[in-house]
């Protein structure tokens, strides 16, 4: 049996990018919170800047828990799920906005209406058929002020492009209006991000720098970026990044009424006759333990959000939590993990080290910013050239024909040219799909013998004309910028396992499409409340970081507001 613990009024299970923004309001309101995470502190001295240690073998990303929860992978029901090489997932205090490359973007106001905003512009039809996306319950301005408390609390750097309706050509001219500037002037450019700008420019096109969780001077206590280039999958040795485990956790720490637990493996929601969660089960180590709770909240990666809805099976929900209707582990999404482009440039690009928030961004094709009248899909994708490179990823550079792959040609090429290419990370718009999925795996378990996540996706055909639409724009933007060879990479299709993965808990008003509400809470369980990207419906062109923390702390102050009737 396990140890019965002192009630709480929300406990909160995970204490990463979304708990971790979550527990602020909530503690500062004076509510009593119990944060259980599943890692464990770090802080600086744990981030050395080690490519090896970093990058190739996956530390602290693949340590403990996550790597023993690893999901599965198939791109269709007939395959067979293998596991997944790489967990894009962390666990620690902080969770992913530790090891995350710190891009720190807002949706536009399509991303909340794709249906409504599609329909209007181009008639139903070219909603793609087979697709389960809806609009958002409630759109972008609704969102603002919430993205705006996260840009201050965390710390965002960037180059606002419209504030009130005021275009600033140094900004993002396509984004929704702002009520004021970012915290932080953009983190620098180096000479290459100047080239590649002005080689937009003269395309016709509209660069600008792109928003960083990352410190661009001092602020809130902690030193500014020192640009040295390893916090590309590992935590920042100075502080400069903004994660939560340096910014809301401590400050809801410092209010007295946060406790967190490291180590705590969550097992189950319990839940009462009436279908309301009591608390949640958690072990640490061989010990296990309940945390009773007048609320609960889960804020953890997709997959584990899912997944321990998925395992909290009763009498009451025999299909797990919250899932009466069927719809806990569906309308998955992930950006696409394929379609990438290089380049090899004629002159040294003096690009080693950096980090990948600091670049040069253009938005002209992403979302709808551009008519698709003439075009056979919906959505688009931000070019981003950063600025991120390091000795061992350099030398994994294609040869672009001109040498071999191997040998001591392939090595005089490196030598002279690893300075002289560059690779596109590209962010896309992906819609949710009947098909496309997550459930539990019927065979892999963790090491405490118990299912494992599997995802069932593949790109369609509205996502992979997509990914060769701004396939060819990012090779025009290099040629333009002077490149004398581009190389694209496959568009694939099967989906994987994404540092951007989104849905599966949806938010939505009708609760036969929709896990939770318009503020979070399940529509079965109304002291439940969901946390992250897994309640977002669409995910732009954008890396999910900055909205799930929005939404995190939107839910957060509804509880605060509501209290009686949730949790009463």
């Amino acid at each position: 049996m396990p140890t019965q613990l002192k009630a709480t009024d929300v406990v909160i299970v995970g204490m990463g990018a979304a708990g971790g923004v979550a527990a602020l309001p909530l503690a500062e309101a004076g509510l009593e919170v119990v944060g259980l995470e599943a890692g464990t502190w770090l802080d600086r001295r744990d981030f050395a800047p080690d490519e090896i240690r970093n990058n190739y073998r996956d530390w602290p990303m693949l340590v403990d828990k996550c790597e023993d929860e690893r999901p599965t992978s198939r791109a269709t029901s007939a395959q067979t799920a293998n596991r997944v090489g790489s967990h894009p997932m962390m666990n620690a205090v902080g969770g992913t906005s530790i090891h995350y490359w710190a891009q720190s973007w807002r949706l536009n106001p399509w991303d909340f209406k794709v249906v409504s905003e599609t329909t209007r512009r181009y008639g139903r039809g070219r909603v793609p058929a087979g697709s389960t996306v809806e609009d958002w319950p409630f759109g972008y301005d609704e969102l603002e002020p919430y993205y705006d408390l996260v840009e201050r609390a965390v710390g965002v750097s960037g180059q606002a492009g419209n504030i009130h309706g005021q275009l600033d050509p140094r900004g993002n001219k396509f984004e929704g209006p702002r009520d004021r500037e970012f915290p932080m002037p953009p983190l620098r450019w180096t000479a290459f991000n100047e080239r590649m700008a002005e080689a937009a420019r003269s395309l016709g096109w509209h660069p600008f720098p792109g928003p960083a969780a990352v410190n661009s001077e001092n602020y809130d206590g902690r030193r500014g970026c020192v640009y040295h280039g390893f916090c590309n999958k590992g935590g920042c040795p100075v502080d400069a990044k903004n994660a939560t485990h340096l910014t809301t956790i401590p400050k809801a720490l410092d209010t007295g009424n946060l406790k967190v637990v490291t180590r705590a493996h969550v097992t189950k929601i319990e839940v009462d006759g009436a279908g309301r969660a009591t608390g949640v089960n958690y072990v640490v180590g061989n010990n296990e333990y309940f945390q009773p709770a007048r609320v609960v909240l889960i804020g953890c990666y997709t997959y584990e959000n899912v997944r321990l809805l998925l395992l909290s099976k009763s009498r009451v929900y025999p299909d797990g939590f919250s899932n009466n209707h069927g719809q806990v582990g569906r309308h998955y999404l992930s950006h696409h993990q394929g379609a990438g482009v290089s380049a090899l440039f004629p002159y040294d690009l003096d690009a080693w080290y950096g980090l990948p928030a600091q670049g040069v961004s253009v938005d002209d094709w992403a979302d709808d910013n551009f008519d698709h009248s003439d075009l056979d899909f919906i959505g688009g994708g931000n070019l981003w050239a950063m600025s991120d490179r390091r000795p061992i990823s350099a030398a994994g550079m294609s040869t672009y024909g001109r040498g071999r792959n191997w040998g001591s040609g392939w090595k005089r090429f490196i030598a002279e040219n690893a300075d002289r290419s560059h690779g596109f990370y590209i962010q896309k718009s992906t819609l949710p799909y009947e098909d496309n999925y997550l459930d539990l795996d019927p065979t892999e378990t963790d090491r405490l013998g118990m299912p494992v996540i599997r995802i069932t996706g593949q790109f369609k055909e509205n996502e992979l004309r997509i990914a060769k639409f701004i396939q060819d724009k990012a090779e025009e933007w290099y040629l333009e910028a002077g490149a004398i060879e581009v190389s694209r990479g496959g568009l694939g299709n099967a989906m994987g396992a994404s540092t951007h993965a989104y849905g599966g808990t949806r938010m939505g008003e009708n609760p036969e499409t929709n896990v939770v509400d318009s503020w979070g809470f399940s529509h079965e369980a109304p002291n439940l409340g969901v946390l992250g990207a897994s309640v977002m419906g669409t995910s732009g062109a954008r890396n999910p970081t900055l909205t799930s923390q929005a939404l995190s702390w939107r839910t957060a102050q509804h509880l605060v507001d509501a209290w009686r009737d949730i949790a009463e």
